[in-house]
């Protein structure tokens, strides 16, 4: 199972993000919209498809959101592989399959559990705590969603959680098998180090001109200079868009006149309230006796109004809010069942209610605060509607001149001038560009992998045409054209020689000591004895090694069952090491917190390993096929 999950890294990270990580939190909140399947599939699942457009919209969510998480650290072409990109693609089809189990087994969420859920996220809250019903609503419809959609999201990624830590948590380790693995991550050995440094064989060495050649033709490869390409280019971004779009204040009015109670805050109030508890199906005269109780408390409470949280305190048989003296904080329609909501509503600032009924039991309500209704001023919302519109135009601005680009670019293929005067772009020029992106240009539009795969087509190279247009990132677009191509040629022997020269000297050098090396341990196994090694050194897989770390780890993995035993390694730019392991042992003294630990992480690996296998047996449940046009075929 463990060797299962460590070779199966990505893919359980992938499957684990997907179902685990909550994607609620307004990081492309536009993924909540059903965009339905139009389109040619590229997968299918429950008998629905998985179109190219889904595939590529997944692929641009991913990328924005890494770039949001990462920040300077972001590189996009970690995301543009095959393996990435297919990844995004297994994570889609996994996310259909739990989608069609969910619905298969009827799972739900309550509206209790909803509202909770969506309360606690901190992009909708106050700096005090409170919920920010205005940044909900903003937040939301800046990602032209409603409330309705997101609640639903919201109930399908609760129950995803559901379901996969209930999978989880029938994983099963047995004490021994944790014990076991830490007793060897614990173990200590008694080594000791015989080195043949690289060094003392260098005298040795005589390096002709001969074998000198002979590196330079077995290994060309290593004296390419690449073929590059001089090219100009154009890129089209929301940059250049941005100076096309305008946004005025008649259309601001306008807009804040179609959705005023939009910039309406509702009347909020907040309440407490004292339970006493009636369960469901009580008798008659456990009812009536509950119901007692409950005028005698609100007999109390109406002697002394002042001393409601206290008598709440002592007389309120709800665990939830009797400890804070009753209190509900702020109550919003919906939130809590009809009874004690409309008495809540139907109430002055410190009222106290009569008994209510409700299926909980009966209550006695006060009313704690009352904040009036309130609308936003035109003048205090227009940034935030500007912005809005802005952003909306700048969109579909966008993809009319995208369309124009991609026309342009293809039908007048001998020149970028047409594009660049049309859009009112800029034409560039890069220089040294080779068919794989350079890691010292960073995200250059023209350091891109397609960008650069385009310009180094047929077409291109022979023919001088204009490349397609290329999308390197969401919303940027670049054309190019080569004005000059370098093939690749080798350096010549003369400038590479003294480099070679000194390459075949280490690695003679290196030889002659592993020569020397194996030359001990051989003797070394046959008499048994530690004639010639250093002094006994301990050393375990929880501590640095105080040896070299390359011999360490070979001497850890050596089969210690006969001692002692010996093993011998290169070690990099140091030569050839022989260790004798002449002890194994357990360290006096166990770190039993991190043991714990590490049975928690063993565990954790377990339901992992569980979960992962529950996905692919729902993903066959639901009949998944993935075209081969995207990726591999595979079947489940």
């Amino acid at each position: 199972m463990f060797d299962f999950v460590r070779n199966n890294k990505r893919v359980m990270y992938g499957i684990l993000g997907l179902l685990i990580v909550p994607s609620f939190v307004l990081v492309g909140v536009d993924s909540y919209q059903d965009r339905g399947d139009s389109g040619v599939g590229v997968a299918e699942v429950d008998g629905r498809n998985i179109t190219q457009q889904e595939w590529e919209e997944a692929q641009r969510r991913q990328i924005d959101q890494a770039r949001q998480q990462m920040g300077p650290q972001f590189d996009q072409k970690l995301f543009e592989t095959p393996e990435a990109k297919r990844e995004v693609l297994e994570n889609l089809v996994a996310e259909r399959a739990v989608n069609a189990e969910i619905a298969r087994s009827k799972l739900t969420v309550s509206d209790q559990s909803l509202a909770k859920a969506i309360s606690a996220i901190d992009t909708f809250r106050k700096p005090d705590g409170s919920f920010d019903m205005d940044g909900y609503r903003a937040a939301l419809a800046a990602q032209g969603m409603t409330p309705e959609a997101f609640d639903a999201r919201m109930r399908r990624d609760m129950a995803i959680q559901q379901l996969a830590g209930s999978v989880g948590a029938t994983a099963f380790v047995p004490r021994s098998v944790a014990e076991r693995i830490s007793n060897i991550n614990d173990q200590q050995r008694e080594v000791q180090e015989l080195v043949f440094p690289i060094a003392n064989y260098l005298p040795q060495v005589k390096v002709t001109d001969d074998m000198v050649k002979a590196f330079y033709d077995k290994n060309a490869n290593l004296f390419l200079i690449p073929e590059q390409v001089k090219a100009e280019y154009v890129v089209l971004d929301s940059a250049a868009v941005e100076s096309q779009v305008t946004t005025t204040d008649a259309e601001v009015a306008q807009f804040y006149n179609a959705n005023q109670k939009r910039f309406t805050t509702p009347e909020q109030r907040t309440a407490s309230h004292i339970l006493i508890t009636n369960p469901a199906g009580a008798k008659p005269a456990e009812a009536a006796a509950a119901k007692a109780k409950a005028e005698a408390v609100l007999a109390e409470v109406r002697k002394n109004p002042a001393a409601f949280a206290e008598i709440a305190k002592t007389q309120s048989q709800d665990p939830g809010s009797a400890a804070n003296g009753g209190d509900l904080g702020a109550v919003e329609r919906g939130s809590l069942v009809k009874s004690v909501e409309d008495a809540i509503y139907g109430l002055k600032q410190g009222e106290v209610s009569g008994i209510v009924p409700s299926e909980f039991g009966f209550h006695i309500i006060k009313v704690t605060s009352v904040t009036p209704a309130s609308q936003k001023s035109l003048e205090a919302a227009k940034p935030e509607i500007a912005a809005e519109l802005s952003k909306a135009k700048l969109s579909k601005k966008y993809s009319e001149l995208a369309e124009q680009f991609n026309d342009i670019v293809y039908e007048q293929a001998d020149s970028l001038k047409p594009a660049a005067g049309k859009l009112g772009l800029k034409i560039q020029v890069a220089d040294g560009l080779t068919r794989k992106p350079n890691p010292a240009l960073g995200a250059a539009p023209f350091n891109n992998e397609k960008f650069l795969a385009a310009l180094y087509s047929t077409d291109s190279i022979k023919n001088k045409r204009n490349t397609e247009a290329v999308e390197v990132a969401p919303a940027v677009l670049i054309a190019g054209r080569v004005l000059e191509f370098k093939p690749a040629t080798k350096r010549p022997l003369a400038e590479v020689e003294a480099a070679i020269r000194q390459r075949v000297m280490q690695e003679e050098a290196l030889r002659l000591a592993r020569q020397a090396g194996e030359a001990k341990l051989a003797a070394a196994k046959a008499s048994g004895d530690a004639t010639g090694f250093g002094e006994p050194k301990l050393i375990s897989r929880t501590q640095e090694p105080t040896i070299n770390p390359a011999g360490a780890l070979a001497a850890l993995k050596a089969d210690a069952t006969k001692l002692p035993a010996y093993v011998g390694v290169e070690l990099p730019g140091v030569g050839y090491g022989v260790y004798r392991i002449g002890k194994v042992s357990q360290p006096p003294q166990l770190d039993q917190a991190r043991r714990s630990q590490e049975a928690q992480q063993i565990s954790q690996l377990a339901g992992q390993a569980e979960l992962y296998n529950f996905v692919e047996a729902i993903k066959a449940k639901a009949k998944v096929k993935i075209n081969a046009n995207a990726g591999a075929a595979k079947t489940e």
